[in-house]
């Protein structure tokens, strides 16, 4: 499948995801910049039916936990290392114009979903495929080939990318890895949609406040260095720093890396 995926991935779908962000950015007039400071008081405010659900922080933690981990620590550097630090600028433009896509994914959702069990709600693509847009065919077909992605396709990257690592740095069997994480994440994941939501809501905050904290403290260690980094990522990101690149090099390599990298990180077009 590696042709075709070459071809899909490298041409025809970040044609058409980073073409859907401009698209939403320009008809919503760039609501990921006017509506920024609203969008952080929502996410953080109480919900107003927790009883029945999940609160607006346990979804957006859910959501969160997809997008900080070890795709964005290993996949980030593989595409600085292909792609040249100018990858590291696409990938910023590429999560400014996401915001915009994630943040229609989410209105179709909210706009399209059922009532489930209780006082739940499901929704999501497969939803406002067959509502939205009267295809249940479709709609099928989305929810099986996301079963597959999700179900296994991205575990066994994340996976991979921990038992790698901690096979080749400290030794530890895969196999052992293998077991570790599995213990860790059944009762998790038996516990349903809640127990998903309300560890998440405790766990993510603080994973993500770590892995900001730790990108702080590599940049003030490396203050004096800051305006030469950003000055190669601009220059490198237009192939005026054609060295910068690497064999692969130039203004392409660092594009099309930085744009690939961004859409699998912030899910940018999932949905």
């Amino acid at each position: 499948i590696d042709p075709l995926t070459t071809v899909m991935y490298n041409y025809v779908l970040c044609v058409l995801l980073v073409g859907a962000g401009i698209w939403f950015t320009i008809r919503s007039r760039g609501l990921q910049f006017r509506l920024f400071t609203r969008m952080l008081k929502v996410v953080t405010q109480p919900s107003t039916d927790a009883a029945g659900g999940i609160s607006s922080f346990q979804a957006f933690a859910v959501g969160l936990a997809s997008r900080v981990g070890t795709g964005n620590i290993a996949g980030v550097a593989i595409a600085l290392t292909i792609g040249g630090p100018g990858s590291i600028f696409w990938m910023w433009c590429v999560a400014a114009l996401s915001m915009a896509t994630a943040f229609i994914e989410s209105t179709l959702a909210q706009m399209f979903k059922v009532r489930g069990p209780g006082r739940t709600f499901v929704g999501g693509p497969a939803y406002y495929i067959q509502r939205g847009l009267g295809s249940r065919r479709w709609g099928v077909v989305f929810a099986i080939l996301l079963i597959f992605a999700f179900g296994f396709a991205f575990n066994m990257v994340q996976a991979n990318s921990i038992s790698d690592t901690m096979s080749q740095v400290h030794g530890v069997s895969p196999g052992i890895i293998a077991v570790i994480l599995v213990v860790l994440a059944a009762p998790i994941l038996f516990g349903g949609t809640k127990r998903i939501a309300s560890i998440s809501g405790v766990a993510l905050p603080i994973i993500a406040g770590a892995y900001l904290l730790l990108a702080a403290v590599v940049i003030a260690m490396n203050i004096s260095a800051l305006p030469d980094a950003l000055t190669l990522i601009v220059r490198s990101a237009f192939g005026l720093e054609q060295a910068a690149g690497g064999i692969a090099g130039g203004m392409f390599a660092s594009l099309i890396n930085g744009v690939k990298r961004g859409l699998f990180s912030n899910e940018g077009g999932m949905g």
